[in-house]
């Protein structure tokens, strides 16, 4: 009987010795794993407040207005304006640096890959993120001079057109920001088309129900010049 508790005394021991031992052991990650947290979310906020100043300084919201970007920062629902969206992406941008370099140092690689996945994917968004700005310049300045034309060839419903040339252009920017970042191309194609047929349709009535009175007119002087 004795001998019975006293192997049980000395498994409770030994299990209990293990485990401190272990603990002990994994004190130094634990530690690394804080101070590289720690220094690493101060870092990437104070690289953000950098970036934020720069943008604001370069005037990069009115620049953001004017292309529609800021009417896309607003719809995602964050309170904050384009240079704060974007000071956003480059904080988490960095935290995630920092995370993959702490559980590293924490001894869990396996954490570590997929957020090293993931980082590897970013700048995918950045860029997805330019194409929508110099985009959303395209389709307005597009627009701008569709329905400047429209008017001083005194065609047809330009607002309408401006209108057609504004989407289409943002459609192409979307499917090119889409593409860019890999996610679900067949399917956005696929409705790209469809927008692509149905803008087509519209131009048609446009021009057929608006400008024929309007055809009319040039291909009437075109006769009467050919006499």
């Amino acid at each position: 009987m004795q001998n019975a508790i006293r192997d049980w005394s000395d498994a409770l021991w030994n299990a209990f010795a293990n485990a401190i031992a272990i603990l002990l052991g994994a004190i130094p990650k634990i530690v690394a794993f804080l101070v590289i947290i720690i220094i690493g979310w101060i870092i990437a906020s104070i690289i953000a407040k950098i970036i934020n100043t720069i943008l604001n300084t370069i005037r990069f919201n009115d620049l953001s207005e004017r292309s529609g970007f800021s009417g896309f920062v607003n719809n995602v629902g964050l309170k904050t304006d384009a240079s704060g969206f974007i000071s956003l992406v480059v904080k988490w941008f960095i935290r995630l640096i920092v995370l993959i370099a702490a559980f590293d140092a924490l001894g869990l690689p396996q954490v570590s890959d997929v957020l090293r996945q993931f980082v590897l994917w970013i700048p995918n968004l950045i860029v997805a993120l330019i194409i929508i700005v110099i985009g959303g310049l395209a389709a307005n300045a597009l627009s701008g001079l569709v329905l400047g034309a429209a008017k001083n060839a005194q065609l047809g419903n330009p607002e309408l057109l401006a209108a057609v040339a504004r989407v289409a252009v943002w459609g192409f920017t979307i499917v090119i920001a889409v593409n860019q970042i890999g996610v679900a191309q067949t399917i956005v194609n696929t409705l790209f088309t469809a927008v692509v047929g149905a803008l087509a349709l519209a131009v048609g009535l446009a021009f057929g129900l608006g400008g024929r009175e309007t055809a009319a007119e040039i291909v009437k002087r075109w006769y009467e010049d050919k006499k």
